[in-house]
């Protein structure tokens, strides 16, 4: 008996969470006169205003024991753990597209499964529960770091209004490193748990611990405040980020991987750098990427993309073993 088709409304979701998910670096870029870790803070805090009603509404629907188990403490120090990592890749990311350019900043924070191809060969000989990279994981590793050293080849040219750094560049693969740790957790708690009642409380610490840091380190963070997202000049640019990159965006991925294959979820969000400059160029006048950037980020895309097919469809045959065989 074959699977039922695809519903449409599924493929249009996909596009519209993909290009939500793409356009946070230029809407973040946009809006650079707010200092990086308040304004990272700022996305986060107006994203958990957004998803409240939504964890309520999920909360009311939960039985006893699935409550209990939410409210244990090896539940509530993994969200902890979660928050901090997810507080972790916005403030580097954000802060990294105020040292290089868009472009660039996209194609590192994004290479997250080169992150844990390289995590897993360094932990598979010391834990039994992780797997070593498979050939063309590793192989797809390799891609990436050629791919990222033939970008940084652009270290220094100006793209728009930014100028490619190294130490932008780095900001952003920071990003790529912490969001592991956000992703992780992710796996092990949405085995059992709904979205929203993982989402907000994440949301809601990263926020919260971004506004400490802000304080400490940003001396302009009293010219603009805590909840300075309210002042109507920024209100609607980040209820933009809160709603088309965060809701939108994030949330709609999840939607879709109830009814598509992660490998074709995992590969259109692989699409983020391109779609995220070309939002960038159209409607923000981010510039134009260099030449070596053009290369190298088409090389490190191809190695992200050998990655994740490689990871996907890995996973998909130890979830379908007979499938193997036909």
């Amino acid at each position: 008996m074959s699977p039922s088709p695809t519903p449409r409304w599924v493929w249009g979701l996909l596009v519209a969470a993909v290009f939500g998910v793409s356009s946070a670096g230029a809407l973040f870029q946009h809006v650079d006169a707010v200092p990086p870790l308040l304004r990272a803070s700022w996305r986060l805090q107006l994203t958990s205003v957004v998803l409240l009603p939504l964890f309520l509404m999920q909360w009311r629907g939960l039985d006893d024991e699935t409550k209990r188990r939410y409210t244990a403490w090896p539940t509530q120090r993994l969200m902890l753990v979660s928050g901090v990592a997810l507080a972790a890749h916005f403030g580097t990311w954000v802060a990294s597209l105020d040292q290089t350019s868009l472009t660039h900043s996209l194609l590192f924070v994004t290479a997250h499964p080169l992150v844990i191809v390289v995590g897993m060969g360094m932990l598979a000989p010391l834990v039994s529960s992780v797997r070593p990279p498979l050939r063309r994981e590793t192989a797809g590793a390799v891609i990436c770091f050629v791919g990222a050293g033939l970008t940084l080849l652009d270290a220094g040219s100006s793209q728009g209004d930014q100028t490619v750094t190294l130490f932008g560049d780095a900001l952003a693969f920071g990003g790529a490193v912490f969001v592991v740790g956000y992703i992780v957790v992710g796996r092990v708690l949405r085995a059992w748990m709904p979205i929203f009642l993982y989402a907000f409380p994440v949301t809601l610490i990263s926020a919260l611990v971004l506004i400490p840091v802000s304080w400490l380190l940003e001396p302009n963070f009293s010219d603009f405040g805590v909840l300075g997202w309210l002042d109507p000049a920024y209100f609607g640019w980040f209820l933009l980020l809160a709603c088309f990159a965060g809701l939108l965006g994030h949330t709609g991925l999840n939607t879709c991987l109830r009814y598509i294959s992660p490998l074709v979820v995992s590969v259109a969000v692989t699409l983020e750098p391109v779609l995220g400059s070309l939002i960038g160029w159209l409607f923000f006048d981010s510039g134009v990427p260099g030449a070596w950037t053009w290369v190298g980020g088409a090389v490190l895309m191809i190695g992200l993309l050998t990655v994740v097919v490689a990871g996907e469809q890995h996973a998909l045959d130890e979830a379908n073993p007979q499938s193997e065989g036909s």
